[in-house]
């Protein structure tokens, strides 16, 4: 008897610590997920109600053939909107230009472009690698003291969340993805909330971005005329 009830004791002590990792880790999603919906409360908006400011930050993702896929699509869209309404003066594009997928700032320049949009008022982020870098770039390498802040409606709160912890005065301003495949929102949807803990990790670090770059005044002088 007693080799039998080993391992059904054993089993159970697996499976009870099983579900109380899988307990704790839905948890940490349910906090963070609280914490950036505390945060951002009142400051995302879309494109008709969204306040002034003097620039957009437009958060990178994947391209393909050079070319911004529908997530990154919407998110340019946006900003072409905000600027034909003159709530803007300069974009910054913030991405990464080495991404698996492709030059992520050429893609996002050259659509800007494309849709009318003045080179002279777009500067490019070569180095966010991701939300947090692009938060603490656009404060310490770009100058930034207030601007909106452009993604789809869940991944935007936590952009929001992470630069007005960094002091960073944002409000987000949501954008669509015309024609995307359930699947593919699906996917971008778990693996944001996924990266809410994530995002509450780097603050808690207070860690440096991956690239630190000295303070340029491009933006400014784009946003001072």
């Amino acid at each position: 008897m007693s080799t039998v009830s080993k391992p059904r004791g054993l089993a159970g002590r697996l499976v009870r610590a099983f579900c109380a990792v899988v307990a704790a880790l839905v948890a940490v999603v349910l906090a963070s997920a609280g914490w950036v919906a505390y945060t951002t409360a009142g400051k995302v908006y879309d494109v008709q109600d969204a306040p002034d400011a003097p620039v957009a930050i437009v958060l990178g993702a994947q391209v393909r053939d050079g070319k911004p896929m529908r997530f990154l699509s919407g998110r340019l869209d946006t900003a072409i909107a905000l600027m034909a309404a003159g709530k803007i003066k300069a974009i910054l594009v913030s991405g990464d230009a080495d991404g698996n997928s492709g030059n992520e700032i050429q893609a996002m320049t050259d659509y800007l472009i494309e849709h009318g949009i003045d080179p002279a008022v777009i500067i490019g982020d070569d180095h966010g690698i991701d939300t947090y870098d692009t938060c603490a770039r656009a404060k310490e390498t770009f100058g930034v003291e207030r601007g909106l802040i452009i993604s789809q409606p869940l991944h935007v709160s936590r952009a929001v969340a992470l630069c007005e912890d960094m002091d960073l005065d944002v409000d987000g301003v949501t954008a669509e993805c015309i024609d995307c495949n359930t699947l593919a929102v699906v996917r971008n949807y778990a693996r944001e909330l996924l990266a809410r803990p994530k995002a509450v990790l780097d603050l808690w670090s207070g860690r440096d971005p991956v690239v630190v770059s000295p303070p340029v005044d491009s933006l400014a002088t784009i946003t001072a005329r």
